[in-house]
């Protein structure tokens, strides 16, 4: 049971990553395909650059309830066939990552994940999710980049799972390969930052 539970959740987080919702808002919203304008990024970054604030909050409500979904739905599922272990919710975390960075509907093409995996790690761990989104919000505060802030809280999840859930290796490599995979999306913007021709978040008049 535990195998099913797993793969299903994981088909289910996938399909559920997969539902852009920067593209559909940019084609709602806008009339284009996000990924042609600004940086294409598909994201609320993005988005909130070329249409504006209240698009950008539909992304990042989108973006963040499919996350919630995703582990709500492996958890459920493991409450209804009495599976005890816990490893379908960190699985589902993965995939609905990998959905919404390569969706299956819109050639693979996707974004950053940033929204989603918040929503997932206060899925996972409350806790460890309002550590992270307490550093991103002063990291972004301090230096005006999203990109800085996203990444440094992507490379301290598996740190602070690492400290806190010490034994839970499933949890760990979870948010390793959810790590890994944010800060691989963010290549470009380590790059600029590195050279500091990054784009900040709030340009001065």
């Amino acid at each position: 049971m535990i195998v099913l539970s797993s793969v299903i959740s994981a088909i289910v987080a996938y399909l559920l990553g997969s539902i852009s919702t920067s593209i559909l808002v940019s084609k709602a919203m806008g009339s284009i395909d996000i990924r042609e304008h600004g940086s294409g990024n598909a994201g609320a970054t993005n988005i909130h650059r070329v249409l504006g604030k209240k698009a950008a909050v539909f992304v990042v409500l989108g973006d963040g309830l499919k996350g919630v979904a995703a582990v709500l739905f492996a958890w459920l599922f493991d409450n209804l066939f009495n599976v005890e272990n816990g490893i379908a919710e960190y699985i589902a975390a993965v995939f609905v990552m990998l959905g919404h960075v390569f969706p299956l509907y819109f050639g693979f093409k996707g974004g950053k994940g940033i929204m989603t995996s918040i929503a997932v790690i206060f899925m996972l761990s409350p806790a460890i999710g309002g550590i992270l989104f307490a550093l991103f919000v002063v990291l972004v505060l301090a230096f005006n980049y999203i990109s800085l802030g996203s990444v440094v809280s992507a490379a301290c999840f598996p740190i602070l799972v690492l400290w806190l859930y010490q034994g839970n290796v499933a949890f760990f490599v979870s948010s390793l390969i959810i790590a890994v995979i944010a800060i691989a999306k963010h290549h470009t913007n380590i790059s600029r930052l590195l050279k500091g021709t990054e784009s900040k978040f709030i340009k001065k008049k």
